[in-house]
């Protein structure tokens, strides 16, 4: 049995590595990903055996290059990140990824359709609010649901230990503590009853 578990244990170390090394490589490479707006021409028109390309809005086909991939760059990096985070918050990473991926069609939008672009960067954060407040709720419903299995009280564990919620006696295996600590020798004032509380 050991035999074939071992080259199955070494093939997913292997797939574990080679992954590890792609992206390592890849957010290594990324400042590379930026400076790829060099090769493009500085003219308003990039004409290629494809298509041709009018800079409408900078006039410049490396100005709108350098635009175009300063919001690639950290938007491929920050899917890296969701897509690796292991964290119960990794949701929350939509959130910039959205706002990168609005701004990079508003400036293709503006550059190649329009003569007279219209400012969608202003008023981004409207267009956008209920998406955020989506990703937020997810966030929030997460965390909710993390807390309660962390810190949270399962009523159908009370069963167990013969007590119900309104008792004022204690479990058996309180008593058997109690009783312990009370042959131990030490004495202990037992904690105030609603009895007491009333006569006072």
């Amino acid at each position: 049995m050991t035999q074939y578990k071992k080259p199955q244990l070494i093939e997913g170390r292997s797939v574990f590595l080679l992954t590890g090394s792609i992206i390592a490589f890849a957010i290594a490479f990324s400042p590379y990903i930026f400076y790829l707006y060099e090769i493009f021409p500085s003219g308003r028109v990039w004409e290629n055996s494809l298509f041709t390309y009018e800079s409408k809005y900078y006039e410049n086909v490396m100005t709108a290059m350098w635009t175009y991939f300063g919001k690639i760059t950290p938007l491929f990096l920050l899917l890296i990140w969701f897509f690796t985070c292991k964290h119960w918050w990794y949701h929350s990473i939509l959130i910039p990824i959205s706002m990168y991926a609005y701004q990079i069609l508003s400036t293709v939008y503006d550059d190649v359709y329009l003569e007279k672009p219209i400012n969608f960067d202003t008023d981004g954060l409207i267009y956008l609010a209920p998406f955020f407040i989506g990703i937020l709720v997810i966030v929030y419903f997460v965390r909710i649901q993390i807390f309660d299995r962390i810190y949270g009280i399962d009523l159908s564990e009370l069963n167990e230990t013969d007590v119900s919620v309104f008792s004022k006696k204690m479990s058996t295996n309180e008593q058997k503590e109690f009783d312990n600590v009370k042959h131990q020798g030490f004495n202990f004032r037992p904690e105030p009853t609603e009895d007491y509380y009333r006569k006072l």
